[in-house]
């Protein structure tokens, strides 16, 4: 097959409604990304480009076959592991007042940074699922060595962006290994095996892993009010801004608190405040039905893959856009600790747009790459 054959077959027998759903999110990203843009930094600019090469990136992505790729993990896992050890020692610190301090990003020429955990996400969803897949083949769950290598192989990426100090990473790290096990039937007794091991261990984390600012973030997301101009102000602020958007909002570009940026990182992890305020309660539900939609989409597409391998890396991108989702609207909502968790396709960050459409790319290449796309193509074929 040439390549503009190949080019051709991928326009015509992608998933038109994944394209649009997607389509439709990036313009919805935008506009609120233009909103918060327009009495501070030029946010906007360094989105639409993330997002333009992102879609190039998705593009070309989808006529590869996620098998290729999947039989690269030995290069894909290095190249991954290279980069967070590569951000740990000359990387970007960020240090704040209150403890914080984290080596996240990798600062390349023109003053551009990256932060190569974003690109690390999409590549262990791969590497993670040749691993589940291999195993399911010879009924390894049973082996009590392989299932070990197989949770130090989850552990990796966990590890490398505590030290970091990009907990957050580690977390949605953690959540993409759960889900990707729990639909590879990984018997359940590991999973209350972990469960009772992060009990046990809760205590000593709390002493002797966790920073000063950290357990200060859980207690006072217990009650943001006792310390409402330092570490509740993000929160309180937060609250107060998606209330008062009531259910219309001011209209996109009239918010006054967005205006002013009142409510920190706005552009970024507290986003759906400035939806709040400015779209009101329609906004808000339209983000999240947008959301949902993606995420059934490629469930579907999961439960047509007819292999297990796809269908993995499928619910591996479940689990990262559910966990960042959850993590984000939770800190947003006062629900959970603010933990430096982006909302996907939604806050800006040029590093976690660009890759995230990576990941719309694969799932996409396992929609075509599926046995029914395959067969049609071949009746096509035998046809001329």
């Amino acid at each position: 097959m040439n390549l503009f054959k190949l080019i051709s077959n991928c326009v015509r027998y992608s998933d038109k409604v994944l394209w649009i759903i997607i389509i439709l999110i990036s313009t919805y990203s935008l506009f609120l990304v233009k909103s918060i843009s327009r009495e501070t930094f030029n946010y906007f600019t360094v989105q639409f480009l993330s997002v333009l090469m992102g879609f190039i990136g998705a593009f070309f992505l989808q006529a590869l076959d996620y098998k290729v790729l999947a039989s690269w993990w030995k290069w894909i896992a290095a190249i991954g592991v290279f980069l967070i050890l590569c951000t740990l020692f000359v990387g970007v610190k960020v240090e704040g007042s209150m403890g914080i301090n984290a080596r996240a990003w990798i600062k390349l020429p023109g003053g551009i940074t990256f932060q190569p955990s974003e690109l690390v996400k999409i590549g262990f969803i791969v590497t993670f699922a040749h691993h589940l897949s291999e195993l399911k083949k010879i009924d390894g769950f049973k082996d009590l060595k392989k299932i070990t290598l197989l949770g130090l192989h989850a552990l990796v990426p966990v590890v490398l962006t505590h030290f970091q100090g990009d907990d957050g990473a580690a977390i949605i790290f953690l959540c993409i290994a759960l889900m990707m096990a729990f639909m590879a039937e990984v018997p359940l007794r590991y999973f209350i095996a972990m469960l009772v091991l992060a009990v046990i261990s809760a205590p000593m984390m709390w002493n002797f892993v966790l920073a000063d600012y950290q357990k200060r973030r859980i207690l006072t997301q217990l009650n943001p009010e006792a310390d409402p101009l330092n570490m509740g102000y993000q929160q309180i602020q937060g609250k107060l801004s998606i209330g008062s958007g009531g259910i219309f909002g001011y209209g996109l570009f009239q918010g006054p608190r967005v205006a002013n940026g009142v409510v920190p990182v706005q552009e970024s992890d507290f986003i759906f405040a400035a939806v709040g305020e400015e779209l009101g309660f329609i906004g808000c539900i339209l983000l999240l039905g947008l959301i949902l939609a993606f995420i059934c989409r490629i469930g579907f597409i999961a439960c047509h893959s007819g292999e297990s391998m796809g269908m993995l890396i499928c619910f591996g991108f479940i689990g990262l856009i559910v966990s960042q989702s959850i993590f984000n609207l939770g800190m947003c909502l006062s629900l959970l600790p603010v933990m430096g968790v982006t909302l996907p396709f939604f806050s800006v960050g040029g590093s976690s747009a660009a890759c995230l459409y990576l990941g719309v790319g694969i799932v996409q290449s396992v929609y075509l790459n599926r046995d029914e796309t395959r067969k049609f193509l071949n009746t096509q074929e035998g046809k001329k």
